[in-house]
């Protein structure tokens, strides 16, 4: 893809957030410049935690710049951004907003920034999870159609900081990024394309996707995270362990069997909206093996298959599950990280929940989100298998945002089913001559 660099030309970004990702945003971005050596971008760093921004903004000042090495290149990155703030009226002049914070905070951020931002501006979701859409455009409201919005499927990099405020190492970058925008009304994707990858640099590559919903469907961590976490601790006994168990480098075959079944569930879908709409695009929706061996084919060292893919894969050198305990009273895995606590709600949630309006049956997903929901203390899948739960409200499953019907569904989507597509109603058995015609769901 050519990099067309009047494109972000004294472009303002607002990396929002205080974690990992968002503090090598604010080094790497801050860091870009443009043919002549000029700094491209002008960088502010904002931040709604309880006095993140304050503290973080002492430490850049004390120190002068901050630091992010980058494995691949052998090469330290030294920058600082410009602002760091907690203030929301920072984003009135911002031409890019990059939400970088946990998929459960996208709302919080979202709220506070509505009021302010001017027509124009691309908010850049990474990752952005499932159901961004949805919950955009109940945010936005009338503004939505002159905003631009950048659904990403996942981070470019894995990374971390060493030194909180202050030093960031990027472990690995991967290859391609699968993105899905839909820009303002009056802009041309391409244009806002051409933007994203000029912000990233020369890698990784984005990869365009057709719609927002192929980013939902593809949104690897819905299925990774959940799927990992379950094949490791359902038959835990409870005992705290000696040591953090390896996250990644510990799937076994069984771990990939459930990443794989949550996965060919997702792939069920997919086949679904084709059926509906043969002009419906989800051709970017990989499947989870697909996702290792694109992201990261030149770091896995065997792709052979999904679980060796997994163990062999250098970016995650090291990493464990989150655990909570120390050395001397052993280790107990922390449940309400958001392994768990994001990639449920903001994940499976929302495909269950089109599996249902869509009537696709979802056997591995049903099982893995039983047990996460039990160890969330939620419920949003109920015990008759409908997602109609008392916390579903606070998922990002269709049913949260009123669309309880395949009819509603399909216009959302602006999907137009083939009359001849029939499928027996979930509620009342009858056979609909299209899925837009079935019964609501009671």
């Amino acid at each position: 893809l050519a990099l067309h660099p009047h494109l972000a030309d004294m472009s303002s970004v607002l990396v929002c957030g205080g974690g990992n990702a968002a503090q090598v945003c604010a080094t790497l971005f801050a860091s870009r410049q443009d043919i002549s050596g000029q700094r491209r971008y002008k960088v502010t760093a904002f931040s709604l935690y309880d006095q993140e921004a304050a503290r973080w903004d002492k430490i850049v000042q004390q120190a002068g710049y901050m630091e992010c090495y980058l494995h691949a290149q052998k090469k330290i990155v030294k920058a600082k951004p410009d602002r760091i703030t907690n203030d929301p009226k920072s984003v009135a002049n911002c031409d890019i907003v990059l939400l970088t914070v946990p998929s459960s905070f996208h709302e919080k951020y979202f709220s506070a920034l509505e009021p302010y931002v001017k027509d124009g501006t691309i908010f850049v979701v990474m990752p952005a999870r499932s159901g961004c859409d949805f919950l955009f455009r109940k945010i936005m409201g009338a503004k939505t159609p002159k905003l631009g919005l950048a659904a990403f499927e996942t981070l470019p990099w894995a990374c971390r900081f060493k030194d909180w405020g202050r030093t960031t190492e990027v472990l690995g970058t991967k290859e391609t990024v699968g993105s899905a925008v839909m820009p303002p009304v009056g802009v041309a994707a391409e244009q806002e394309f051409h933007k994203l990858q000029m912000l990233l640099g020369e890698q990784p590559r984005i990869i365009r996707c057709p719609n927002v919903m192929s980013i939902s469907l593809g949104n690897p961590g819905q299925v990774v995270h959940p799927g990992i976490t379950y094949s490791r601790w359902k038959s835990w006994d409870g005992k705290p362990l000696d040591k953090k168990p390896l996250f990644y480098h510990g799937a076994d075959d069984f771990c990939a069997s459930i990443v794989s079944g949550i996965s060919d569930d997702i792939q069920a879908i997919c086949k679904t909206l084709r059926k509906l709409d043969g002009k419906f695009d989800t051709s970017t929706v990989k499947t989870i093996h697909e996702f290792y061996m694109t992201a990261y084919s030149t770091q896995c060292k065997d792709t052979s298959t999904l679980q060796r893919a997994m163990v062999t894969n250098s970016a995650y050198d090291g990493l464990t599950h989150p655990m909570k305990g120390d050395d001397k009273t052993g280790y107990t895995p922390d449940f309400q990280f958001r392994y768990l606590s994001d990639d449920v709600p903001t994940g499976l949630c929302f495909i269950r929940g089109l599996a249902e309006l869509l009537r696709v049956k979802t056997p591995t997903i049903d099982t893995v989100m039983y047990w996460c929901q039990d160890k969330l203390g939620k419920e949003f899948l109920t015990k008759g298998g409908r997602m109609a739960g008392k916390d579903i409200g606070r998922s990002r499953a269709p049913q949260a945002y009123g669309i309880t019907t395949s009819r509603q569904l399909l216009e959302f989507l602006q999907i137009k089913p083939v009359p001849i597509y029939k499928v027996p109603c979930a509620t009342c058995g009858s056979v609909a001559g299209a899925i837009a015609t079935m019964c609501s769901p009671s």
